[in-house]
């Protein structure tokens, strides 16, 4: 059984829509690798050119953030499932009721 890979909609355009796309590898590297066969363009979106994974994204294996569990070399195994979620940044503007430039 291949892992499973969720995508995320803004990164469907490298997948043909598809919302779930299998991959090989015993690493989330090798996965991201062989997504990138597959799937040409995907890899950039997802690692640095040192292989680290981008900030802005967020990848997690089994529900499991794959930062804390080694990063691009976090080992996966046959029926794993790994999602790829862009972060979510913010805050409130400044000028938002109650801050001191509203007073």
């Amino acid at each position: 059984m291949p892992i499973e890979v969720r995508i995320p909609t803004v990164l469907r355009q490298h997948t043909d829509g598809e919302k779930k796309v299998a991959a090989e590898g015993e690493t989330l590297h090798e996965v991201i690798a062989d997504l990138e066969g597959r799937h040409p363009g995907l890899k950039g979106k997802l690692v640095d050119d040192d292989g680290a994974l981008h900030r802005f994204i967020n990848v997690y294996v089994n529900d499991e953030d794959a930062r804390f569990l080694g990063g691009a070399q976090t080992p996966v195994e046959d029926g794993d499932v790994v999602s790829i979620l862009p972060a979510v940044a913010g805050g409130a503007h400044p000028r938002v009721a109650g801050s001191p430039e509203t007073r």
